[in-house]
């Protein structure tokens, strides 16, 4: 990683953003020694609620050993496998059998939307997340995340549209937590258009982050390209100067 950028992004942020929760990044590598492997067992079954650990300044890398949640396992590319019966567990259940989430009205809309739904392999054996703040030269960040709360994710939303003409730079697929911030913004990174992604609407992950919060998720050439755009964009304006006020919870 190039530690310029590091400091150039932490310092913008601090001024434009009042400090406001550093993004956590995400990459794939087969080397070990990156981050502290999580082990299974010693880590919250959701990995939402592991990355609130990354969160804090805590970094951690998972392979297919570590994640207990079989969404984890599948979000993350170490699996293409999905649980039984999961058109019923995302919709109406079967009695005495499967709990239904009922996240979707019925098992034939599930199944619909799971042939929709895109998928793919982890290039690599370990997924390695670590705060802005902690990364290293010998770090590569594929996707940068952010838990925002909403004037701070208003001005991601707008500082990613800020060099778009399509009116859809930013998108909010339906999925799980973990799809919304590693598989989506993941699989973004090879488009020709890079979007970013908003998330963490997933009642199921909703407990393991704070009720105020919700992600902003994009690929790194993106984000690269949003902290370079930071000086000349409404950042600078006195209209996002009032809202700098609220972020610091200022009248």
């Amino acid at each position: 990683m190039d530690m310029k950028i590091v400091e150039k992004f932490g310092s913008l942020w601090g001024k434009y953003f009042n400090g406001a929760e550093l993004p956590v990044t995400f990459y794939y590598t087969d080397e070990e020694g990156h981050a502290e492997l999580a082990k299974s067992g010693s880590i919250p079954r959701c990995i939402i609620g592991a990355i609130a650990k990354v969160r804090e300044g805590r970094p951690f890398s998972f392979d297919v050993e570590s994640i207990g949640c079989f969404g984890g396992r599948r979000y993350l590319g170490f699996t293409t496998h999905i649980r039984d019966d999961f058109e019923y567990f995302l919709s109406c259940g079967i009695p005495g059998k499967v709990r239904g989430e009922r996240y979707k009205k019925s098992p034939e809309l599930v199944k619909e939307a799971m042939s929709l739904a895109p998928s793919f392999k982890a290039p690599a054996r370990f997924a390695v997340f670590k705060r802005w703040d902690m990364l290293e030269k010998s770090d590569s960040p594929e996707v940068v995340i952010f838990f925002a709360q909403p004037d701070v994710l208003s001005g991601l939303f707008t500082l990613s549209n800020f060099d778009e003409a399509e009116p859809n730079g930013v998108f909010a697929p339906f999925g799980s937590g973990c799809s919304s911030i590693i598989q989506y913004p993941y699989l973004e990174k090879n488009s020709a258009r890079p979007r970013g992604v908003i998330g963490m609407f997933d009642p199921s992950a909703r407990p393991y982050v704070p009720s105020g919060a919700i992600t902003f998720s994009v690929p790194m050439k993106k984000f690269a390209r949003m902290i370079d755009n930071m000086e000349e964009s409404f950042l600078v304006t006195p209209t996002w100067r009032a809202i700098q006020k609220r972020i610091n919870g200022l009248p």
